[in-house]
């Protein structure tokens, strides 16, 4: 083999390897969003089928690797199987990873919009399926190394969230109300159980629909977050995530003390930034918080638990968050 050749060659080897790298974490975060999502899916008055299908798009490829992506996970259309939730419906229906998806129900595929470049025809065909109704049989239609396929997937209620992989190297986890979005740095820094603490906070904040709430008090976002009267709501909307997510663990069968775990192990060396403005309390007093949650939280036997705060998310932020906050000693 020439010199260039080889070189070519060790350069697809490389990048077939960073695709299911790839796969592999964006299959870790999608079972972890299934689970918390089915498992708490009476506390959301916001449903969705819930699958476990992990999707990708060939044009969220760039240029240079497209082509063999295209030949590495066998696109045969714009959208594919990237991976499937073990024990998940999807899996029990039987399809397969690579699998390339024609027809989802009455979502045509190849009428997505979708720009090469980006993930847009992705965010579609997620955005399409959650519109199904969350228990009803959906008959899909695929591809599989290019013979047809027809199964039908009998899906199970899921509260409405998408669970995304950002592919950077800092520390960002953020919920818009749709999504829960988490840099892959967590799962190289942290251990799983705590990253799932990190991950079922951002989920509270859309099971409560903090965004909506904050929006209808017309506060300001980014940097702005902490000053003025923006300070107040936005306290008062990390504290309720923070106690949620205590029950939101405890009803998918992970244990709470990850959460304080979590703060313990990123607070002293990482809760700079955004996380210690004035808009986040202190790590140590969201702890000691953690703590006289989850000890409140044992003596309830019932499951799924279902806490008083989630029939008050109807209701507008009242700014009250010193209420909420048990401070370290």
């Amino acid at each position: 083999m020439l010199p260039g050749a080889a070189r070519a060659a060790a350069s697809e080897s490389d990048q077939v390897a960073v695709f299911e790298a790839v796969r592999d974490a964006d299959l870790k975060l999608a079972a972890i969003g299934w689970r918390l999502a089915v498992a708490n899916a009476p506390l959301c008055d916001r449903l969705e089928p819930g699958t476990g299908l992990q999707l990708h798009t060939l044009d969220q490829f760039d240029s240079g690797t497209r082509d063999l992506a295209r030949t590495h996970f066998g696109f045969a259309t714009p959208v594919a199987i990237e991976a499937v939730v073990p024990g998940s419906p999807a899996q029990r229906a039987g399809l397969r990873n690579d699998d390339s998806l024609v027809r989802v129900g009455p979502i045509d595929i190849a009428a997505l919009p979708g720009t090469a470049g980006t993930t847009q025809r992705l965010v579609a065909a997620q955005l399409a399926l959650a519109k199904l109704a969350p228990d009803a049989p959906i008959e899909v239609e695929a591809t599989r190394a290019g013979a047809p396929i027809r199964v039908t997937i009998q899906p199970v209620p899921a509260c409405k969230s998408r669970f995304e992989l950002r592919l950077a190297s800092d520390f960002n986890a953020s919920a818009d109300g749709t999504m829960v979005q988490i840099s892959a740095r967590f799962f190289e820094t942290y251990p799983e159980e705590q990253v799932v603490a990190a991950i079922a906070h951002e989920f509270a904040h859309n099971v409560l629909h903090h965004r909506d709430r904050l929006e209808a008090r017309g506060v300001d976002f980014g940097l702005l977050s902490g000053f003025g009267g923006n300070v107040k709501y936005f306290r008062q909307t990390e504290l309720q995530a923070d106690l949620l997510s205590v029950y939101l663990l405890i009803n998918a069968g992970y244990p709470p003390e990850a959460s304080t775990a979590f703060w313990r192990s990123f607070g002293p060396s990482k809760a700079g930034g955004i996380f210690r403005s004035r808009s986040h309390p202190h790590w140590r007093d969201r702890v000691a918080t953690l703590d006289a949650e989850i000890a409140r939280a044992r003596t309830i036997s019932t499951r799924p638990i279902v806490p008083a705060q989630i029939a008050e998310r109807a209701q507008p932020l009242s700014g009250d968050w010193q209420s909420l906050l048990v401070r370290h000693r």
